[in-house]
């Protein structure tokens, strides 16, 4: 890895391995983001198609960007860990989705969040099965 020393946050993208059923890739991706022993976590979610999921970290120290590194909870997946340029803490994760909506979109991040979309689907049963749920449309 790179070498970083200034606290920043880390995208982390993990693969399951071929062959692991979706229900226990989602548990284990969910004890990984779940650990209390690695840098806070500030997102996560589930791929549809191949088992995996992305989650993004905040790391501080030195003590955590090993614990993140070299963590082996996740045996046998692919995975990679990238450190991010802008999201350099919490808020400025958030202040990195406010100003990508704003500008490449001309959108509003706090009006978008007070928007009540409809839900589709079953959102725990896609994570267990990596599959779009069609049954509500």
């Amino acid at each position: 890895m790179i070498r970083i020393t200034k606290p920043r946050c880390f995208l982390v993208y993990a693969l399951a391995p071929e062959g692991m059923s979706p229900a226990e890739a989602n548990r284990q991706l969910n004890a990984f983001v779940a650990d209390e022993k690695l840098p806070l976590v500030l997102f996560h979610d589930h791929f549809i198609g191949q088992p995996g999921g992305i989650a993004v970290f905040f790391v501080e120290t030195a003590e955590e960007r090993k614990a993140l590194t070299g963590c082996r909870s996740l045996e046998g997946w692919h995975i990679e860990i990238r450190p991010l340029i802008f999201s350099y803490n919490p808020a400025a994760f958030d202040e990195q989705i406010a100003y990508t909506l704003r500008q490449y979109r001309g959108r509003d991040w706090e009006e978008l969040q007070r928007e009540k979309r409809p839900a589709y689907g079953n959102p725990a049963r896609e994570a267990e099965t990596a599959t779009e749920d069609v049954s509500v449309q």
